[in-house]
């Protein structure tokens, strides 16, 4: 097994001992475990808008296109 030696900020370091207690691990398995999760993962949520996460679903119900252009539809909404 390889070393990696890294740098924290004194509040990530402080969280990382918490969650290292909790878990009843050590540091150095949380991180791993952590590192691991994130490549196998692909890493960062991709940037996008709601509609591009939600592109498959468009156009899969059926209905008005847009409640608010119809009143009848709006008749004692918030009320």
């Amino acid at each position: 097994m390889s070393t990696v030696s890294l740098k924290v900020s004194d509040p990530l370091a402080a969280q990382l001992a918490e969650m290292a207690q909790r878990r009843g691990i050590s540091k150095s398995a949380l991180i791993r475990d952590a590192l691991e999760a994130y490549l196998h993962g692909g890493g960062a949520a991709r940037p996008g808008s709601a509609l591009s996460k939600a592109a498959d679903l468009v156009g899969s119900l059926s209905g008005p296109e847009d409640l608010s252009t119809n009143k009848d539809y709006l008749r004692g909404f918030g009320r």
